[in-house]
């Protein structure tokens, strides 16, 4: 891969594993509900899909952190997820539905690989010098996965069915397996080391580094409070949009507002410090939150809900940068796709949380939602850093 086409055939590849993962999650929603008739199926396979990120986020990483290709390596694995769904679409309606949730829950194990997995092979790519832009390029990545994916996957269930979205989920993260195959090698092999010492390892590196444990868990709060108000937004769409659905379109307005903030830092990274920048992204959405909590009207409720996409955009491509600066060369995989992992789960269980709030008192949730987002705000100024920032990662030197 010459360095001249490296950054968009990565972006390219990037993008099109996490819009086909984005698809995925939906269109097994659907294929449940269509191959049984029940919302429960579709539901419990959608769960079973994302349970297991937090176990597989650290294994994955150990594997692609001790692989001389991980590209290779990483290509594989993305074989073997669109094998997997394939073969869940294939066997829903031919076997009983505890192997294919069985099978779900081993496939969720890989999902980390098509987050963290791409996004810790960026440095190999591109010289210290080229990152913060590459980073605002890759966080745009899922930006726009969130945006386009459910969008693609209720559009061919409507023209083609429930099936025919799962097969151009796969075919999405099938494109994507020669570019993850052509990615660099490193230098050399690293060393061997016991498994259990290297997930030891890779736990110490995030916990050990005040600037990287700061960073994964003020995010890892922020998103749960993100799960809670994605949940609370088709209630809103019923009380001041005139209908849930158009509620549900509130997480296009988010998704859209964090691309344009991303688009905007790509061609004007910040000269501040990415940690800061997680800690006004933080302030940003708790103000957003609690203008989504106060808001009289539709045009109040999508400005709110604005100003918490600008927010969510330019906090991840800050955390990456941190993340980048931070870890360890030899445990760097490890601790992005833990981190996805973390990530992952949280927002599950924001959004498990609040379907109870919501159904008991809409306020309530949105409460719970801004709490949790002052919360990661709170443990940003607790948790103090000791690191020292890298001119190339946090000035905007490469401009």
């Amino acid at each position: 891969m010459t360095q001249r086409h490296a950054l968009p055939r990565y972006l390219f590849g990037a993008a099109a594993a996490r819009t086909g993962d984005e698809m995925s999650g939906p269109a097994l929603l659907l294929l449940g509900v269509a191959a049984t008739g029940t919302a429960t199926t579709g539901s419990t396979l959608l769960a079973a899909v994302t349970a297991t990120a937090a176990v597989g986020g650290p294994a994955v990483g150990v594997l692609l952190d001790r692989a001389l290709r991980p590209g290779r390596v990483l290509a594989t694995v993305l074989a073997v997820y669109a094998a997997g769904l394939a073969a869940v679409a294939l066997l829903l309606d031919r076997l009983p539905l505890a192997p294919v949730l069985a099978l779900a829950l081993g496939i969720g194990l890989l999902g980390p690989a098509l987050s963290g997995g791409w996004t810790a092979q960026l440095p190999r790519l591109l010289p210290p010098a080229r990152m913060t832009r590459a980073n605002a390029w890759d966080a745009m990545t899922f930006s726009s996965a969130s945006l386009i994916g459910p969008a693609l996957a209720g559009a061919v269930a409507i023209t083609a069915g429930a099936t025919a979205a799962v097969v151009a989920s796969v075919a999405l993260v099938s494109l994507t397996i020669p570019v993850a195959w052509s990615l660099p090698a490193r230098p050399a092999r690293p060393e061997p080391a016991p498994v259990l010492g290297e997930l030891a390892a890779g736990a110490r590196a995030v916990l050990g580094n005040r600037a990287l444990l700061r960073a994964t868990v003020v995010t890892t709060v922020s998103i749960a409070g993100t799960g809670v108000l994605v949940v609370s937004l088709p209630v809103l769409g019923q009380n001041l949009l005139g209908g849930p659905e158009r509620g549900a379109m509130l997480l296009s307005v988010m998704a859209v507002s964090a691309l344009s903030a991303n688009l905007v830092l790509a061609r004007h990274p910040l000269p501040v410090r990415p940690d800061t920048v997680v800690l006004v992204c933080v302030l940003l959405q708790v103000a957003g939150v609690a203008g989504v909590f106060l808001a009289p009207s539709a045009p109040w409720l999508i400005l709110a809900a604005t100003v918490v996409g600008t927010a969510e955009g330019p906090q991840l491509t800050s955390l990456f940068a941190v993340r980048h600066r931070e870890a360890p060369e030899r445990l760097r995989t490890q601790v992005f796709t833990t981190a996805a992992s973390l990530k992952v789960s949280a927002f599950a269980a924001g959004a498990a949380l609040a379907g109870p709030l919501a159904d008991f008192s809409l306020p309530l949730c949105l409460a719970a939602a801004a709490a949790l987002q002052l919360c990661a705000a709170l443990v940003h100024a607790a948790v103090r850093s000791t690191s020292s920032p890298s001119p190339a990662h946090g000035s905007g030197a490469d401009r």
